[in-house]
């Protein structure tokens, strides 16, 4: 079986390809490029090109920055200047990774995809890693299901520490497995502001008001803010912290409140990719990459759902995702809306 291995250059995918090519499929790696920081590439290729050696497969550069330019760098941008704050992970993952990616792989005469993902594929769902800690399920719960047969998730039954074990036993792995791990959105070098004043004026003082529209403060731009943040902005005579509830787009200004104003019961999504046909099921949803799942009922109502929470959560930000489970599977996700 011929697979072609999403490779960063990193421990994960490296070990993928080492994985795979153990167990006899014909390997070939591919490394895309999705943004203009040609260091960046350099460093990664570079590794790469050790790795692609040491196993004696082939691999490829592929530049898919155009489409991710258009369909997650833009979409980023634009989610900050309307007041929502955007997740690129996983409309990168949708969109490029396993989208993309499968739709290219196809074309050039693969069977699979394989990429260096901890999450696994069961019964034709998403489904969660052995690895809790490092589970990227959330992050794959828009992909598309007709593509899930054609790809491959081999470190979904090893935990991090086994797979950074695997590769101190290889040469030429050794010091990638000492890399410090990336975390942060790719294209973000420092803080998601730095890239949004490349193309927007976003110090543009304006009004903080309470839950009843009342001015109570002032702040520096509204771009400058996402739902929980306490610090950033002034609130006149308090004696206490708050938070920011809501932010405005249109009147440049941002509702804040005490902490347990922040707490939410039910809110409403849009913009859903669910895996089964129901429309009123019981599930679990994580509202952001490392929330811990609460118990929900979700009402679907054409390509939008209603999510009524068993107990109330903070942070609810419009422009997340919210994901659903059915225990250790995902069954869908939805865009939070405002």
């Amino acid at each position: 079986m011929k697979v072609l291995v999403a490779m960063s250059g990193g421990v994960d995918s490296s070990v993928t390809a080492y994985l795979l090519k153990k167990e006899g499929y014909e390997v070939e790696g591919v490394y895309f490029k999705l943004h203009k920081n040609e260091e960046y590439h350099k460093e990664n290729i570079k590794n790469v090109q050790k790795v692609a050696s040491y196993l004696n497969i082939p691999y490829r550069v592929v530049d898919f920055g155009e489409s991710f330019e258009k369909e997650v760098y833009d979409y980023f941008v634009k989610s900050y200047k309307e007041g929502l704050t955007p997740n690129p992970c996983v409309v990168c993952n949708r969109v490029i990774k396993l989208g993309l990616l499968v739709s290219y792989a196809r074309k050039e005469g693969f069977d699979k995809i394989a990429t260096g993902h901890y999450a696994a594929i069961k019964e034709g769902f998403i489904a969660e890693a052995k690895d809790k800690s490092k589970d990227q399920s959330y992050f794959l719960a828009f992909v598309k299901r007709e593509n899930l047969p054609f790809v491959l998730f081999p470190l979904s039954s090893l935990l991090k520490e086994e797979v950074k074990e695997i590769a101190k036993n290889i040469e030429v792995l050794k010091d990638i497995a000492k890399q410090k791990e990336s975390t942060e959105i790719c294209f973000v070098e420092d803080g998601y502001v730095d890239i949004l004043k490349k193309h927007y004026e976003i110090d543009l003082p304006g009004r903080v008001v309470d839950k009843d529209g009342k001015e109570i403060g002032e702040h520096r731009g509204y771009m400058h803010y996402t739902i929980g943040k306490r610090r950033g902005f002034r609130v006149f005579g308090a004696t206490e912290p708050h938070y920011v509830l809501k932010i405005d787009a249109k009147e440049n200004r941002i509702v804040v409140g005490k902490k347990e104003e922040l707490d939410v019961l039910e809110f409403e999504i849009e913009d859903i990719n669910f895996f089964i046909n129901e429309k009123s099921f019981d599930s679990f949803v994580k509202i952001r990459y490392k929330s811990p799942k609460i118990p929900c009922k979700v009402k679907v109502e054409g390509d939008r759902a209603k999510v009524f929470l068993k107990k109330s959560v903070q942070g609810v930000a419009p422009g997340q995702a919210a994901v659903f489970y059915d225990k250790e599977r995902v069954i869908g996700g939805g865009w939070i809306k405002g």
